[in-house]
């Protein structure tokens, strides 16, 4: 007599399989995936993908791609200034038109006025050489605690995360690893201004407790404790790049700190796909070494 597979074994597989589904997506989100299609990849029966996903992304896979061409919107806007209809098209928007009625409802205002803006997220103070004090007061400095990850690395554009954090996530949760004390980071290992984009390194992590192992792609990944410059950031992720300007070039010059030999990390604090854009919160944190005291 054929024994069924455990529980804890079939949630595993689950998983593997929405996540070939999410890779499906966001592999050309100007592209979207029929449900025949997204079926196929998971192995499921068209009658109870929409089901199995939802439940193991807490989300529609018509709102993860949603979700990922707006993200990838915001960046092309903000970062390439290109018209509304040419972002439409490599967006996967059937017009202008529609593109921006998408894009209002989720940033708030229209493509257009948000490209002009730079953005929607909050202001960074403008290099003030002479006053220090000005510039340092957006800092907080913070000492973090020893931190176990679970890693998945990313290649490529950074504007891309959300798919790895979405597999990732459905990793997690047919784990059961994910609960109100789990912290969301990114690890980004180059500077995007230097290393051609498809060869940007970076890992999508999420903090799990002793004895959890990887597999499937996903590593454990220990940091030590560590002392952190943290900038908190509202505004959508698109916009993040400006922060890292302002820490490299203002910043930190004028700080009288160096940075320890880490990747820089952000911080998720909020759950993006419950709010809009214009709220989420990002901690971006740059490790430093520990400061040598003074010989008395």
């Amino acid at each position: 007599m054929q024994t069924a597979p455990s529980k804890p074994a079939t949630r595993l597989s689950y998983a593997r399989r929405i996540a070939r589904a999410v890779a499906l997506i966001a592999a050309d989100p100007a592209r979207a995936p029929t449900l025949e299609q997204l079926a196929d990849a998971a192995a499921f029966s068209p009658f109870h993908f929409h089901r199995i996903y939802r439940e193991l992304t807490g989300e529609t896979p018509a709102e993860t791609l949603a979700r990922e061409r707006l993200s990838r919107a915001a960046v092309l806007l903000v970062r390439d200034a290109l018209p509304i209809a040419e972002v439409a098209k490599r967006c996967g928007y059937g017009s202008a038109a529609a593109f921006t009625r998408a894009f209002r409802a989720a940033y708030g205002i229209p493509p257009a006025a948000y490209r002009d803006a730079g953005g929607i997220g909050a202001t960074l103070p403008a290099p003030k050489p002479s006053q220090e004090e000005t510039a340092l007061h957006e800092i907080i400095f913070r000492d973090e605690p020893a931190l176990r990850l679970a890693a998945l690395a990313h290649r490529g554009s950074y504007a891309t995360m959300g798919t790895s954090f979405d597999r990732l996530g459905a990793w997690a949760a047919a784990r059961g690893l994910i609960g109100p004390e789990t912290r969301f980071l990114g690890l980004y290992h180059d500077d995007p201004m230097t290393v051609p984009e498809k060869d940007l390194r970076s890992d999508a992590c999420l903090t799990v407790p002793p004895g959890v192992e990887g597999g499937d792609g996903v590593r454990i990944v220990e940091l030590p404790p560590t002392r952190c410059a943290v900038l908190i950031f509202q505004g959508p992720y698109a916009e993040l790049e400006p922060v890292y300007t302002w820490l490299y070039r203002d910043w930190l010059p004028a700080s009288g700190e160096e940075p320890a030999d880490q990747p820089p990390r952000e911080e998720y604090l909020n759950d993006p796909k419950a709010l809009p854009p214009a709220e989420w919160l990002t901690a971006v944190m740059l490790p430093l070494k520990e400061r040598v005291a003074a010989p008395a």
